[in-house]
């Protein structure tokens, strides 16, 4: 089945694992501002981004964002 990405979800992971944007790029050595960029959906996170937020976040990388399944057209 074919997934499209929809809203990134990271604003509502941090909330729930109690932890700000800037604790969270502190502890990843990323700039603030690139993490915003996902948020915003400025920019769509790379895998190894997504996997290296969801370990820190205990967190599936599936849960970074919401997931709109796609129906093939015929």
């Amino acid at each position: 089945m074919k997934i499209e990405l929809g809203s990134c979800l990271l604003a509502l992971r941090l909330q729930e694992a109690g932890m700000t944007l800037d604790e969270l790029a502190s502890m990843l050595f990323y700039k603030p501002e690139r993490l915003n960029d996902y948020i915003d959906k400025k920019r769509i996170m790379p895998l190894k981004t997504a996997i290296s937020i969801a370990e820190t976040l205990r967190c599936g990388v599936t849960d970074l964002y919401e997931l709109i399944p796609v129906s093939p057209t015929i």
